[in-house]
């Protein structure tokens, strides 16, 4: 590329060291700087300097920042960013409440700047075909939406609940692969390991077409496992996030004649296809797309004003499961197309 960029990073946790790795390998990127909030001096790239504070950072003129710091402070570090006219990718969940996202997406919007979120499962190889064979009309009308997010306990996260990080990944993507939003959600929450947040959550929700939603969560199981199946008037999609495989399943039309076999497998069956798709790191995509925003000013990002439906949605769920009742959310003014 031609233009060079200069980027930095704030956080060295699990995720924030795969973002130095994707950055420091960036065609086009320059990783200059990284400050890490909890102090961990061993963890920043080789090469790359190690400093103390964000003004640190910006003082060495950077042109955007990417923040994998806690969610607590996405607020306070990405409103230093903005007011330094400097883009910012910020991981999800964008913020760690509706108002603190609100004013996020305020500082950056009004200086005209760059920003996204980091929802990376947009990026995710199969979820990216699923999303085009579901425009192209493949599957007819859209009845239901199921997710499924178990896995063990992840020993990194202390500061939000299973909702905030990983329902919210389910809560984008289903908005993203449908083109809808949330117009309703129930949901029930259980605290099970002794934490103050939420281990485990069961949630039901519609969107603006009237299909159904459906998202299991949890990081309690030993199984590990992240599905999405969309159904439809024609069969279903079943997108495996872990392997990025996809999988179409279409209804019925041959009937089976042979007795004992349908105990097995049903009276009728359909075709299975298991579609071959390019698979690259979503990651690394994710960056390239952000990148190509910072030099071109438009690109396939997930916005702040995306992030922040999520952030609105998630915070639905908590009130849903505190409340023991349906919560219902008010219509985006402007559904992003992205």
């Amino acid at each position: 590329m031609s233009v060079r960029l200069r980027a930095g990073l704030i956080g060295l946790g699990v995720m924030g060291r795969n973002h130095a790795r994707v950055l420091n390998g960036l065609d086009g990127v320059d990783l200059v700087g990284v400050v890490d909030p909890a102090g961990r001096p061993d963890s920043a790239p080789h090469g790359v300097p190690l400093l103390a504070t964000v003004p640190d950072l910006l003082a060495l003129g950077i042109d955007y920042a990417v923040v994998a710091c806690p969610t607590a402070l996405h607020e306070e570090i990405g409103l230093q960013l903005a007011e330094a006219g400097v883009g910012a990718l910020i991981e999800k969940p964008l913020a760690e409440s509706v108002e603190a996202a609100e004013r996020l997406v305020a500082a950056f919007e009004s200086r005209g700047l760059v920003a996204g979120v980091g929802h990376i499962e947009r990026y995710n190889p199969a979820l990216q075909s699923m999303r085009t064979r579901l425009e192209a009309g493949e599957l007819g009308e859209v009845f239901q939406v199921v997710t499924r997010r178990q896995g063990p306990f992840p020993h990194r996260i202390a500061d939000v609940g299973v909702v905030k990080d990983l329902a919210t990944h389910d809560i984008d993507l289903t908005a993203w692969v449908t083109g809808e939003a949330y117009v309703s959600v129930c949901a029930h929450t259980v605290a099970r390991s002794g934490r103050p947040h939420e281990d485990m959550v069961a949630a039901v929700g519609r969107l603006t077409d009237g299909s159904m939603v459906n998202h299991l969560v949890n990081w309690l199981s030993p199984l590990k496992e992240r599905t999405t199946v969309v159904t439809g008037e024609r069969g279903c999609f079943v997108a495996d996030t872990l392997t990025a495989d996809l999988t179409f399943y279409a209804n019925g039309e041959v009937s089976t004649e042979w007795e004992a076999l349908r105990a097995f497998r049903g009276v009728s069956e359909g075709d299975m296809i298991r579609y071959a798709i390019p698979k690259r790191e979503p990651l690394q995509v994710e960056h390239e797309r952000f990148r190509d925003a910072m030099v071109e000013g438009t690109g396939d990002i997930v916005t702040l004003r995306q992030g922040l439906r999520t952030v609105e949605v998630s915070a639905a769920v908590l009130e849903s499961a505190r409340l023991g009742e349906t919560v219902t959310l008010k219509a985006p003014e402007v559904l992003d197309a992205v």
